[in-house]
């Protein structure tokens, strides 16, 4: 819900423009998120940084963590200091990718303060401080990208785009790390495929039509004010007419003759 109150409330606060088709999209988002929250997958329960440890080492996530490591390297050497400061997805792209591993990370880090709490030694368990400094390094990182992107671009463009991606990848990494798809029942999956279409669909208007000038105030000075497109001939039809003059023979040029 944060992303799309924050593309609103920059249009007020901060004075940049957002359309009517912007505000719809923002509502289209928060209620495709709503419908998200109502039909998400209750969590596989992990109790022990044991439990949690297992959970990493299954082959499936680490070949997931290793393709989302070699886009993020990708994305930062290589595509980010070429089309960073032209294309929005490249900055918001690195942020997403990283936050599989911040989730990740508070996810066992919350474990670890649980079982601190219950007596545990979790601060001699080495996976604590790999959380530590992975949730470090990659919170570090989706600032810095953040920031670089808020200061090119609109900041109603940046948010509702940077809550899809990050959406996206936050879901993919608990399907694959929790496998919180095996408790999920037919009406569930088709609600959260539906609620994440209608989040794509909102951030769609808002990003496809921020140039337009349109408002609750104009709306019907656009719609009445729209010309008909022109009509594309080809060389064929261009011939026919010439052949076909529907010029009148007394319109013709006609010439005089003098005699003396």
């Amino acid at each position: 819900f944060l992303c799309p109150c924050s593309a609103i409330l920059s249009s007020y606060l901060l004075g940049e423009r957002l359309n009517l088709l912007g505000k719809l999209g923002c509502l289209l988002s928060l209620v495709g998120s709503t419908v998200m929250v109502i039909h998400a997958p209750e969590d596989e329960e992990v109790t022990t940084l044991e439990e949690m440890t297992s959970k990493l080492k299954e082959p499936g996530f680490l070949a997931y963590a290793a393709i989302l490591l070699v886009l993020c390297f990708l994305l930062i050497f290589y595509l980010a200091p070429r089309y960073g400061q032209i294309n929005i997805l490249i900055y918001l792209t690195i942020c997403s990718v990283i936050g599989a591993f911040s989730v990740s990370s508070v996810k066992g880090l919350g474990i670890a303060i649980k079982g601190f709490f219950a007596g545990q030694p979790v601060l001699q368990h080495p996976l604590t401080w790999i959380l530590v400094i992975t949730l470090v390094a990659s919170i570090t990182t989706q600032i810095n990208y953040l920031n670089k992107s808020l200061d090119i671009f609109n900041t109603s463009l940046v948010f509702p785009i940077y809550y899809v991606l990050f959406t996206t990848i936050v879901i993919t990494t608990s399907i694959i790390l929790f496998k919180e798809w095996v408790t999920m029942t037919v009406v569930d999956i088709i609600g959260t495929v539906c609620g994440f279409l209608t989040i794509i669909l909102g951030v769609f208007l808002l990003h496809a039509f921020k140039d337009m000038d349109v408002s609750l105030g104009n709306l019907p000075q656009v719609l009445q004010n729209e010309q008909p497109a022109p009509v594309t001939r080809d060389d064929k039809n261009i011939l026919i007419e010439v052949d076909n003059s529907s010029i009148a023979p007394e319109d013709k040029p006609k010439v005089f003759m003098l005699c003396t």
